[in-house]
């Protein structure tokens, strides 16, 4: 049963054809959505991470959560340099402040999926739905890049 779940969130997580390399969009009331992407994981059960920049057009918001059926744990990261070495972290929220911008990108905060359900291979398309305390639930779907993508 466990194998036919995971078959199936692969399924639903790869969307093919020529929009797969372009960088999708989506707004809420608020907000505005672009710029994201995973990179490339080459197999599952490992990690994965994704990005994507969250313009405010309104008051402030805080992104909550974030869910797709890419992975078993996803979590809120950052990364933080200690003692000269870099370790990512866990973090509750992101803040996206008001008429601003939350830019989650290499080195810096992103979607980090834990327990991959399935290879993240370039052109896939991820669905992933991002949680607001504001704005609700936004969904958006996220192409797969080369796995050292950088945007």
């Amino acid at each position: 049963m466990k194998q036919r779940s995971l078959i199936s969130a692969a399924a639903a997580m790869v969307v093919l054809g020529a929009a797969a390399t372009q960088a999708q969009e989506a707004s809420a009331p608020g907000l505005e959505i672009s710029g994201g992407f995973f990179r490339a994981a080459p197999m599952a059960g490992g990690n994965g991470a994704g990005f994507v920049t969250i313009h405010s057009t309104g008051p402030a918001d805080v992104l909550l959560a974030f869910s797709t059926p890419a992975c078993e744990r996803p979590e809120l990261h950052t990364h933080l340099n200690e003692d000269g070495i870099m370790k990512m972290r866990q973090v509750p929220s992101i803040e996206v402040p008001a008429g601003g911008n939350a830019v989650l990108q290499p080195g810096g905060l992103h979607l980090m999926c834990i327990g991959l359900t399935a290879k993240l291979a370039m052109g896939d398309l991820v669905p992933v739905t991002l949680e607001f305390q504001n704005a609700g639930k936004v969904e958006v779907n996220l192409p797969v890049k080369g796995p050292g993508a950088m945007n």
